[in-house]
């Protein structure tokens, strides 16, 4: 099978990781028989600086011709200077919209050799962790209204929180697919005791499962108690579904629970197989160039790709197993290394996974 596969670099260290999630794909096509195609294009910083925008039509274009989408990271302190319209950040939300993909699935998974690593007490993390966030991506407060102004001698900003019902049941749909194939349970995160918004978004989602997923349960947790449970029992969750500002805020805090935001990646979907596969980290630019990053969370979005993207469920767990034999044969780059273990960089870590598939 043939795949055309856009590679969007970003910055910082987005070109390190992405080359070795290709060099990791390319054994992948080698062993099982598949031809990937590889077309790179630009976003965020590296855009602004060639075209004067963050996600010029051509980027777009060539997402939207690909089978799939792999991102390394945008931004850095070179663009901090920008106005939020032309912030490297807004090519991510762009492509995002251009796309039409309006989840983002961010497992936070504790691998074994690195229980260490997570600031919980052992006790808290013995049984592992393994929490899928499916995040809505399109609506709410990032994309609402945006107001600045002087009322009554004061300056003001104000962002709206808005959802409406199709977009909560889209994401729902997403979460309830995911749990049917778990542990049948979701947890939906609002604020409904204090926000209209959340308010539909509990009555949304309550009456979808029940129609749609009459054997999913599902649990209605407030974000500050979801905050809080995450870092006293994290086991307790499965996959759990919020909105677009709450989702930002609690992947970040499961991710760490993990121990190393290198090690998780994540997905955006909408209604086709076409996807946006990235790592969750940002673009570390204090780190770029010196081969010393993590390359696991972009290989493992690469893996994400594989299934969810071209139903290739083995060559998917082919990747998972390369990335467990390298952790299990000591192997870490600086960001998980503790002593004892074997210190290496971002290409030779990319080659031990590829020579492991």
């Amino acid at each position: 099978m043939k795949y055309n596969i856009a590679v969007l670099d970003g910055d910082g260290i987005g070109p390190e990781i992405c080359a070795a999630a290709i060099e990791v794909l390319d054994k992948i096509g080698a062993k099982y028989g598949h031809v990937f195609n590889f077309k790179h294009y630009y976003i965020g910083g590296c855009a602004i600086d060639k075209f004067g925008e963050p996600l010029p039509q051509s980027t777009i274009d060539g997402c939207l011709a690909s089978d799939s989408v792999l991102l390394g990271a945008v931004g850095g302190y070179k663009w901090d200077d920008l106005p939020g319209d032309s912030r490297p950040e807004k090519g991510l939300l762009g492509i995002r919209k251009a796309m039409g993909l309006y989840s983002n699935i961010r497992p936070a998974k504790l691998w074994k050799n690195l229980a260490d690593a997570s600031p919980l007490k052992p006790a808290l993390v013995k049984n592992g962790v393994e929490i899928i966030i499916v995040r809505e991506l399109t609506g709410g407060i990032y994309f609402g209204k945006r107001e600045r102004g002087v009322e009554n001698g004061a300056e003001f900003a104000s962002d709206e929180e808005r959802y409406t019902v199709p977009e909560i049941e889209r994401i729902m749909r997403i979460a309830c697919e995911l749990a049917a194939k778990r542990s049948k349970r979701v947890v939906s995160v609002d604020k409904a005791n204090v926000l209209e918004s959340s308010r539909l978004w509990r009555k949304t989602v309550h009456e979808y499962a029940k129609k749609h997923f009459p054997d999913i349960t599902v649990e209605d947790v407030l974000v500050d108690n979801m905050a809080m449970q995450i870092v006293k029992n994290p086991a307790q969750f499965d996959v759990v579904v919020t909105s677009n500002i709450f989702g930002d805020i609690l992947s970040d805090e499961a991710a760490q629970v993990t121990g190393s935001i290198g090690m998780l990646a994540s997905s955006s979907l909408g209604d086709t197989k076409r996807g946006l596969y990235e790592p969750i980290h940002g673009s570390a630019p204090d780190i770029a160039g010196k081969d010393i990053c993590n390359p696991i969370a972009t290989i493992l979005a690469a893996a994400m790709m594989l299934r969810d993207s071209f139903s290739l469920t083995e060559e998917y767990a082919a990747i998972e197993n390369a990335v467990q034999r390298a952790l299990d044969d000591g192997y870490r780059t600086a960001d998980i290394y503790v002593e004892g273990t074997k210190k290496t960089g971002c290409r030779e870590m990319a080659k031990i996974i590829a020579g492991n598939i």
